[in-house]
């Protein structure tokens, strides 16, 4: 649903470790802001979004680990596999201009995922009267996801992980639930940081995925 991709600018990721900060101050309404800004690593974007579309997809999760087939719950496992990219992207050292290139493409790749929920909208055959509504929906809940996973993936907290993607992936209070991705996201977590910045953006290395 979420392929098709455009290429806009919709927020601004800060470069130090927790880049929510700056849009807490301002709303989840700033991802709606200067829309249709290139960016000069919008293919490496294009590529990544790609990788992490690709894994999302593996039928294990479904199978193995339970999560519904369902449009919802697709878009949950983009957006967790958007974020370990993101995350690791933030992380690169500072060497040599690390941080500032992993910072562009990092912010690329987000811009490249919220483009194409913008894109599966019209597809669908949202109005421009209406876009504005959904894409502030979109925003809040993409904003909500990304901000109540980063703290615990970063901290290596399995359990308030779990209990985050129980509500939001499997819709249970349960975090026993959702053990098996949590572990999966942290595992997932340590192999993108032992790949090399180039490696990863070759194609990023991902963790089997064990019930």
């Amino acid at each position: 649903m979420f392929e098709r991709l455009k290429g806009n600018k919709v927020f601004d990721l800060n470069v130090h470790a927790s880049y929510f900060n700056g849009a807490a101050e301002k709303g989840p309404l700033i991802m709606l802001k200067t829309l249709f800004k290139k960016r000069t690593a919008q293919g490496v974007g294009d590529t990544l979004y790609g990788a992490a579309v690709a894994q999302a997809r593996q039928a294990a999760f479904y199978a193995r680990l339970g999560v519904d087939d369902r449009i919802d719950a697709r878009f949950e496992l983009y957006t967790l596999h958007v974020l370990l990219l993101i995350l690791r992207l933030r992380d690169e050292p500072g060497e040599r201009g690390g941080q500032e290139r992993g910072a562009e493409v990092g912010q690329s790749l987000f811009d490249v995922y919220v483009s194409s929920l913008d894109h599966a909208l019209r597809e669908l055959g949202v109005g421009d009267v209406s876009m504005a509504r959904k894409m502030r929906s979109l925003g809040e809940a993409l904003y909500g996801r990304m901000t109540a996973y980063e703290a615990p993936i970063r901290a290596g907290d399995a359990e308030s992980l779990a209990q985050a993607l129980a509500r939001n992936v499997y819709a249970v209070e349960d975090s026993a639930t959702a053990a098996p991705l949590a572990d999966y996201a942290l595992r997932a977590r340590a192999a993108l940081a032992d790949q090399s910045f180039d490696a990863l953006l070759a194609g990023p290395q991902w963790p089997e995925i064990i019930a």
